[in-house]
């Protein structure tokens, strides 16, 4: 398992679940999706668990989370009740999950959270706080210029704003490389790895290229 800048911070906690714990979660989650019970969209998460479980050792409970889409693994490992998180899915808000009494949100937008988590940082070095905001994206999103903008933002004014790039290969359905050209330099205080699923963007089966 590489990823690139994480022993630049510090294990801060154990976090309480397991590879197989994730897996599992959303191996239900899938049996919900196939039933047709859920009737809104979502973007499950495979491949990376222990990634995951790595980075959220760094994260303190009362960190700020912003996540994407893709955030059911990043909602359980931040302490969020897995009960509550399945009833959430089932309401069908799996791509915006939200909750306030633990600092995390989401959103379906493509780099939607990335000023937000922006503008959290910046007021909590405002009231000289403590806690941190971590803010996670998708290879496509890393590609972009609102990323490098709030990137280099928080790095000048040293804000404690912290980026992870989970890096699937693919640009919604299509490879980022073919949709970028090529990739950037990663930064040496963003967080980086590269991982595989067995699910498409959009709920289960396969993608097909023809």
């Amino acid at each position: 398992m590489s990823m690139k800048n994480l022993n630049k911070h510090k294990k801060v906690r154990d976090v309480n679940l397991t590879k197989e714990d994730l897996i599992n979660f959303e191996t239900d989650i899938v049996k919900h999706w196939e039933n047709g019970e859920i009737t809104a969209p979502i973007h499950l998460s495979n491949g990376n668990e222990e990634q995951v479980i790595e980075v959220f050792s760094r994260i303190s409970y009362d960190d700020h989370i912003f996540s994407t889409w893709r955030s059911h693994y990043h909602a359980l490992c931040h302490g969020i009740s897995p009960v509550w998180l399945k009833n959430e899915i089932l309401e069908g808000r799996s791509i915006t999950i939200c909750n306030l009494d633990h600092n995390f949100y989401s959103s379906a937008i493509v780099t939607g959270v990335i000023p937000i988590a922006l503008g959290t940082a910046i007021g909590l070095k405002r009231k000289k706080s403590k806690q941190k905001v971590w803010c996670f994206v998708g290879d496509m999103a890393f590609e972009t210029g609102i990323f490098y903008e709030c990137h280099k933002y928080a790095r000048n004014f040293d804000l404690p704003l912290y980026f992870v790039v989970e890096d699937n290969g693919v640009s919604t359905q299509t490879p980022t490389l073919a949709t970028w050209n090529k990739k950037r330099d990663i930064p040496d205080d963003v967080i980086y790895y590269n991982y595989e699923s067995k699910y498409p963007h959009y709920g289960t089966g396969k993608w097909v290229v023809f």
